[in-house]
């Protein structure tokens, strides 16, 4: 073969993909393939947005969750009582100051405040219940009154207030030591209520 013309089919065979060759018969397609070839560009951006939603929920479902917040702390860990000093009272009463302070965690309730002693009696300005905020404090004025000086401790070293306390996560009955300050002026208190005295 010579020349520069266009190749020719060899013996039995013909040319398939020529501009005169004949093309297949149209497959014959129901509704969704029509609705398919009329639509194909919105059919497929719906598919894809579908799958990436729905990887995107496979992935969101699948994450590891934050661990759960830690429960707060019992109200006796939260909460400090000081002895400020003694205050004026009636007679031979004996009067004093705490404050109660809620250092973390929910607000705390004082349901009860009473003094282990016998022969003394004990009352408290506020009266509980009642409730401090966090990072807040409150004044508790505390009066003892010698009821019986036979029962009434002498010389005490460590003398102590019972306190009930509520918070979100318990109710707790907690013993604070109020410290050697407290220890001087109750002792000293409970002298001079007793000396001469008939209780």
């Amino acid at each position: 073969m010579s020349g520069t013309g266009p190749v020719e089919p060899g013996e039995g065979t013909h040319d398939r993909g020529g501009p005169d060759a004949p093309r297949p018969a149209a497959r014959r397609r129901g509704r969704p393939g029509r609705y398919y070839d009329r639509h194909r560009r919105a059919v497929l951006t719906t598919a894809a947005a579908v799958m990436t939603l729905a990887g995107g929920g496979y992935l969101y479902a699948g994450r590891p969750q934050p661990p759960p917040p830690p429960p707060p702390p019992h109200p006796s860990q939260a909460v400090d009582l000081d002895y400020l000093d003694a205050v004026p009272a009636p007679g031979d009463d004996f009067s004093f100051a705490v404050r109660l302070s809620v250092r973390s965690g929910p607000p705390v309730t004082v349901t009860r405040i009473d003094q282990p002693y016998a022969g003394i009696s004990m009352t408290a300005s506020p009266a509980a219940p009642f409730q401090t905020k966090t990072h807040s404090a409150r004044k508790i004025i505390v009066t003892l009154r010698v009821t019986e000086c036979a029962k009434a401790p002498r010389n005490l070293a460590l003398p102590f207030l019972h306190v009930t306390l509520r918070n979100a996560r318990a109710i707790q009955a907690h013993s604070f030591i109020l410290g050697t300050h407290y220890a001087q002026d109750l002792s000293h208190a409970i002298e001079v209520a007793c000396s001469n005295d008939s209780r």
